[in-house]
């Protein structure tokens, strides 16, 4: 009777501890695809940033300083939707 019972509660831990192996991987695999897809953002932020420096540039609205902050500024906004995105 004891040992039916032990076998069982074996039997039963050990289903848990496998349901357990197996969520790791998937849950891994997720995480890479939000990384990928927040690097791929920051990167499309880097090109964003330098067409809206050129732009600037070249229509001599503004002076070069302001350019490069508005270079800067449309980087942090990329980085900031990179970081919701990742976490």
């Amino acid at each position: 009777m004891i040992r039916k019972h032990y076998l069982k509660a074996l039997a039963t831990l050990l289903i848990a501890a496998g349901v357990q192996w197996v969520t790791l991987p998937v849950y891994a695999t997720e995480q890479g695809e939000q990384r990928r897809e927040a690097r791929d953002t920051r990167q499309e932020g880097r090109s964003t940033a330098r067409q809206t420096k050129d732009e600037c540039r070249k229509g001599n609205d503004k002076s070069n300083v302001e350019c490069r902050q508005d270079k800067r500024s449309t980087k942090q906004d990329t980085r900031r939707t990179a970081r919701d995105i990742k976490y």
